[in-house]
Order: structure tokens, then sequence, then C-alpha cells
């Protein structure tokens, strides 16, 4: 039976992270995966799952020698952002005011993903199933895995990265706290009468955010979060109607839109209660899913796997006691994100008159905040 030191349960974008840096540590890795994602072509449309990416993300994958696949294929550089619920109340952010050339890219998920696989090829001691998918776990002194098509293998440390409902997580016995957010987030890419632009910004409205995502070109995501019900309504519409609504309901600094594609998913956070049992340990969204207000969804995974690297970086043993180094470092930070997140997602989720006056004060304020909003914009930067 083959024997691996670590098997990675799913080759997205924080699998495929970590799979590369125990490769790059000199471990015999294996990876699993579902489906290899699709090649890359410029003429191809955009794809609809995109990433705000920041700076710190773009050094973890530099350092992991795939950054410069994902940037020859087409990322989207933003220098600005802005954040609004009446409109003379804006928090504004600059790279400026870091001293930086961006805040960070604006990424097709895929080409990430793409990215990192194309340094798969590199190393020898990393191998990739796929199409494959996780079956079983047997849990011992060493982890027994059980493949879907019947194949089996054993491995020293199984890393869950497959996702929300990580199958991982639950064969290990791993319990999550979890709440629905009771809304819907709606993903439309749009082509835009303005030229191609460097700022993201977001308008709070009782209902849920509207947002707008920079991409090549004049295109543009949208990201239209409210009611389930009002999101499915939105989803049957035809791309004129929904048009119209967008130009309705989205504030005037959009400028006349073409709706090219759109998909929706539920709004969910989950929070592991461990990131490690019984010889396997979580990162990305099986540790945690955010409110995805700031895009800070895969941002976070990419620092797990920073962590979990650093953690066992020249050990020969992949001990509990690294894992444990591991949890320490990283569950705080996202307690932390999914808290603010989750203070900004209630607090401007309603019309009460008094709240509605504190919170653009607030706003307001913080535009004026000078080092406070400087260090606020550093975190959400992983510039800490």
């Amino acid at each position: 039976m083959s024997r691996y030191d670590v098997a990675v349960i799913g080759g997205g974008m924080v699998g495929a992270a970590v799979a590369l840096g125990f490769a790059k540590q000199g471990r015999q890795v294996v990876v699993i995966e579902g489906q290899a994602p699709l090649t890359y072509s410029p003429d191809q449309s955009m794809d609809i799952r995109v990433s705000a990416i920041s700076e710190h993300s773009v050094e973890i994958l530099s350092k992991l020698g795939a950054w410069h696949h994902v940037s020859d294929m087409r990322v989207c550089p933003y220098r600005r952002l802005e954040t609004w619920e009446h409109p003379d109340c804006r928090t504004r952010f600059h790279s400026d005011e870091l001293n930086m050339e961006r805040l960070g890219y604006i990424v097709e998920n895929r080409l990430i993903q793409l990215g990192l696989w194309a340094e798969f090829e590199k190393y020898p001691n990393l191998t990739i199933r796929c199409p494959e998918t996780l079956s079983q776990i047997e849990f011992d002194t060493v982890s027994k895995v059980t493949l879907a098509s019947g194949d089996s293998f054993e491995a020293d440390l199984v890393v869950g990265a497959d996702g929300a409902n990580s199958k991982v997580r639950a064969l290990a016995g791993i319990g999550v706290t979890a709440w629905d957010y009771r809304q819907h987030c709606m993903l439309i890419n749009v082509e835009t009468e303005l030229p191609q632009q460097d700022i993201t910004w977001q308008q709070f409205n009782p209902s849920g955010p509207r947002s707008f995502l920079p991409l090549c070109g004049h295109q543009g995501s949208l990201v239209w979060y409210d009611s389930p019900k009002r999101i499915k309504q939105l989803c049957g519409m035809s791309k004129e109607q929904l048009r119209q609504e967008v130009m309705a309901h989205f504030p005037a600094e959009l400028g006349e839109v073409k709706v090219l594609q759109f998909g929706s998913f539920p709004l969910t956070r989950r929070h592991a209660q461990t990131y490690f049992k019984q010889g396997c340990v979580l990162v990305g969204d099986s540790a945690h899913t955010i409110n995805p207000l700031a895009g800070q969804g895969v941002n976070l995974g990419f620092k797990d796997v920073e962590a979990l690297l650093e953690a066992t970086e020249g050990k020969e043993v992949l001990s509990i006691e690294l894992l444990k180094t591991y949890e320490r470092k990283r569950r705080p930070d996202n307690m932390l994100m999914q808290t603010g997140m989750d203070f900004f997602y209630k607090g401007f989720s309603n019309d009460l008159a008094p709240l509605k006056f504190m919170r653009n004060a607030a706003l307001k304020v913080a535009e004026k905040s000078g080092p406070i909003k400087t260090q606020v914009l550093k975190y959400a930067l992983g510039l800490k």
C-alpha cells in the first residue's frame, strides 16, 4: 500500500497551496480532487467566482512560485476602496496611505488554482489523483484513506481542504458552530460603460450591501446581498430585466452596464470547534467560513496555509504539538475577522433611524481617524 507524509483532500486554491508548500518541504504529498480546473484561454469569458486577493496573499503565492503563472493570465489591480450608506458619509482607503502601489487584485478563483497547479509539475514528490473523491478514513497511528474508486493509501497527516461541507471534518468527528444569515448573495458579471477602474466599493442597504469589484477591461463583478426570496426572483429574470433592476438599485457610481452572466449562493457562518483531530487538520473553508462582505475568505485561507507551513517547516514528524501551534496562531485571527464582518453585517441590516444616524456618523468619523483608519486597512490586508 502506498504511503504519504501528507494527503490533501481538496485541490482548490487553499488545498493546492498547502500541498505545494508541503511538497517544497520535501514531503511525499498526494492531492485528491474531484475536478480539474478548466484550462485558461485569453478569449474566455470572466468567471463568476472572483476574490479580492490581498498583497499578503500575493506574497504567499509568490513564495510558493505560483503568482507569476496567475499574473501572466489576467488580474485586475485595485488601489482604492470606499464604503458608505449615505453618499455624504463615506470611508475611503487608498494605497498611497500605506505607501503601496496597490491594495490588492481582483482575480478569478480558477486562475489562482491553475497557477498553483502549474507549479505541481516541478515536484516529483507530489501526486495528483483527479478526478477522485474521498470515501473513508480509518484512524490509527497512521490514517488509511480510501477513495471512491476503491483505491486506498496510508498518510501520516490528512489535510481537510474540501470546503465548507468538509467530509474530512465530518469523518474526523469535528463539530462546528454554525448559523444561517438568512440572506443569499448574487454575483453578476457586467460590461461597464466606464473604462477599466481601480476601485472596489460597497454601499450598505437595510436589505443587504451592494458591491462593485473591478475586472479587466470594461467589466466588473457586482455583489448583491438580499433575502433568499428576492435573490430567487432576480435569478429568474432575463439579462435585460436584471440590468434594469441593477440600474434601479445600485448607486450612480456604477454607470451604465450590460449583464453578462450571474449566479447566487446562500450565506452561512461556520467555525470548526477544533482545527485538528485524529491525524487530520483543517484549513480554509473546512475550518471557517465568513460573511463575504469584505472578500476576506480566501485571504484567511492562505494565512492558514502560511501558519501551517511555518509550524511544520524543518520538522521531520508532523506531531500534535505542531498542529496545536497552528491552531493557536490562526483561531483568534479567524474569529476576530468573522466577528468583525458580523458586526458590520448586523449593524447595517436594519432601518431604525437612531441607529442609521449613528452608523453614518461612525463612517464619517472613520474617514478622518488617521492612524486608526490606516491600522484597520493594514489588518484587512494581512499586513499587521
